[in-house]
């Protein structure tokens, strides 16, 4: 009985930005007051943290849509990140009213759609940025097969992508259920988890893979030979002058800007729910230690979507100089090529003239 009281207090911390919902009352809780200052101090920062969030996620979805709507890929994969995290930041009002009440009041379905709604857009942001990274790297190797995709063809990879998202969220939804429990004669609800210890390491360990691992590799390999392109074409084409950033150049900074945001802010998380599955005791943490661990990747999980509005809005605005460059460049070409056909034709008439 020991043992799953352990594994149910130690499977929540993987729900760290619910964890309340699960434990419930601790033995070791700290005095009311100051759990109460706590929790007063955490909830200000969240509901500050989704007011912030979801005024700048709102944001670029409208700058998005009202300037860079007839351009290219980034269009179609800013909203889907965007909406990612306006969906991430739905869930902070629910936390916040569950840390105070200390009880969950959303009943059996609420328990699995906000306990996996976490895993989907996680995921749902961490594949969309490989596959822009994916798409930046082929519009450098190949540019004409890049330019060449439509925007219907990158709404069908985005669709799939939240379906493949869904579907690694799917046992977090299944395997949990709504629990009443009586404590000094007052009713608990909890959401409580029905797996098996082994089985959720291993499901926690594979989400790790595909939320931060595998995705990383992928990009770091991606970036790693865009800079071994930029670099021999810059020592090779331009070897005794520095040569300016170009617009495409910014785009992918800032992507991978982003990429590193969302390692920064996720990583910890990730890192504290692996800990609390495979060491139950956390390395004989007190409670107030952990309960400050906790408190402390909550926030910058969610920290994450707070900061993206504005990397996303830097690199819209990167994109558009960059098309406006595309598009500048474009012209000239076409210019030249009139221009030189029009002295073609201006010297062939003046042969023709001379001959006849």
């Amino acid at each position: 009985m020991e043992a799953d009281d352990h594994f149910s207090l130690n499977i929540s911390a993987a729900f760290t930005n619910i964890s309340p919902t699960v434990t419930g009352p601790v033995k070791s809780a700290p005095p009311s007051s100051y759990d109460m200052l706590i929790t007063s101090i955490l909830g200000t920062i969240l509901t500050i943290m989704c007011l912030v969030g979801i005024t700048g996620n709102v944001y670029t979805l409208i700058i998005v849509n009202t300037s860079v709507r007839v351009t290219g890929s980034m269009y179609v994969y800013i909203v889907n990140l965007a909406l990612a995290d306006l969906l991430y930041l739905s869930t902070i009002p629910f936390v916040v009213c569950t840390y105070f009440a200390k009880d969950w009041y959303f009943g059996d379905v609420g328990c699995r759609l906000l306990f996996s709604l976490d895993f989907v857009t996680m995921h749902a942001s961490i594949f969309i940025l490989t596959v822009m990274s994916t798409e930046r790297y082929l519009a450098v190797v190949n540019p004409l097969d890049t330019f060449g995709r439509s925007r219907r063809y990158r709404r069908a990879v985005t669709f799939l992508v939240w379906l493949f998202s869904l579907i690694l969220a799917l046992p977090s939804m299944i395997l949990i259920d709504l629990k009443i429990d009586v404590h000094n004669g007052v009713e608990k609800r909890m959401c409580h988890p029905t797996w098996q210890m082994t089985a959720y390491r291993v499901y926690l360990t594979v989400l790790f893979n595909t939320c931060i691992l595998a995705p990383g590799l992928i990009i770091g390999y991606l970036y790693l030979k865009l800079a071994r392109i930029y670099w021999l074409s810059q020592t090779s084409v331009f070897p005794s002058r520095e040569v300016k950033r170009c617009p495409k150049q910014k785009v992918l900074y800032m992507i991978f800007t982003i990429v590193l945001t969302y390692w920064a802010c996720f990583l910890p998380f990730w890192l504290w729910q692996l800990l609390s599955i495979y060491y139950y005791a956390h390395g004989g943490l007190s409670s107030y230690t952990v309960v400050y661990i906790n408190f402390v990747v909550t926030c910058l999980a969610y920290s994450n979507s707070c900061i993206n509005p504005f990397l996303y809005t830097l690199l819209t605005r990167n994109y558009q100089e960059y098309v406006r460059d595309r598009q500048k460049n474009s012209v000239e070409f076409k210019k030249r090529v009139r221009l030189s056909s029009q002295r073609s034709l201006s010297l062939f008439r003046a042969n023709s003239s001379v001959i006849l």
